[in-house]
């Protein structure tokens, strides 16, 4: 087991990305690896610097909602001093639509999932294959929704999703967006997954533990 670190997980927003039943699934996992772990269903948690100085990773799953300006500068003034920031699915890049300095923390915006439920995949870069956090891995498929998300330069991308042209898409080329990525922020870093609208989505062996290597890469 590894020195001791401290976690903070952090939850709400829409209840269908089910928040609570979501991070529990990785709470024992955190506990095991070295993590003391605090658990927070208010973001004003993000104010108290106290609280911010202590933790090494924060781990979020609040799905749209609004954040505070002062509350946003806690989380990024923690990020940019070392705290890493982790998360999946909307609990992390379809949170707090209403702040651009959020959106450019993180990297990426949910845009749509064209057709709701639908079969696809997610294949590892090649040339990140050795990376930590997906190493051994190499494609695999889902039945869940598939994130179009809006992204930046400024991020590792890990793996991809493709959206298919066919005849009834808007879209008239194939397009391959990021679904796993890190990001360095000042000193801290960030990991995304897009995979995680079901709990079954994040008990595929493939997204557990990716999202398992991801939580510990991003820690201080």
């Amino acid at each position: 087991m590894s020195e001791q670190r401290n976690a903070l997980v952090v939850r709400g927003g829409w209840d269908g990305h089910c928040p609570v039943e979501a991070t529990d699934r990785f709470v024992p996992f955190l506990r095991h690896n070295g993590f003391a772990v605090e658990v927070s269903d208010d973001l004003a948690v993000y104010t108290d610097a106290g609280t911010m100085a202590w933790v090494d990773l924060v781990v979020q799953c609040w799905t749209m909602g609004t954040i505070t300006d002062e509350q946003l500068a806690g989380l990024i003034s923690a990020v940019r001093a070392g705290t890493g920031l982790a998360g999946w699915h909307g609990g992390i890049v379809d949170a707090f639509r209403n702040s651009s300095a959020y959106l450019q923390l993180t990297g990426g915006q949910f845009a749509e999932h064209p057709g709701g439920f639908v079969d696809y995949e997610v294949e590892v870069v090649p040339e990140r294959a050795e990376h930590p956090i997906v190493a051994g891995l190499d494609r695999w498929a889902l039945h869940t929704e598939q994130y179009w998300v809006l992204t930046d330069a400024g991020s590792d991308v890990l793996a991809t999703t493709r959206f298919r042209v066919a005849p009834d898409t808007a879209w008239r080329q194939d397009v391959v967006v990021p679904a796993v990525w890190t990001r360095r922020w000042g000193e801290g870093k960030i990991f995304v997954s897009t995979v995680g609208h079901k709990l079954e989505d994040l008990d595929q062996p493939e997204v557990r533990t990716l999202t398992e290597r991801g939580l510990l890469w991003a820690s201080r």
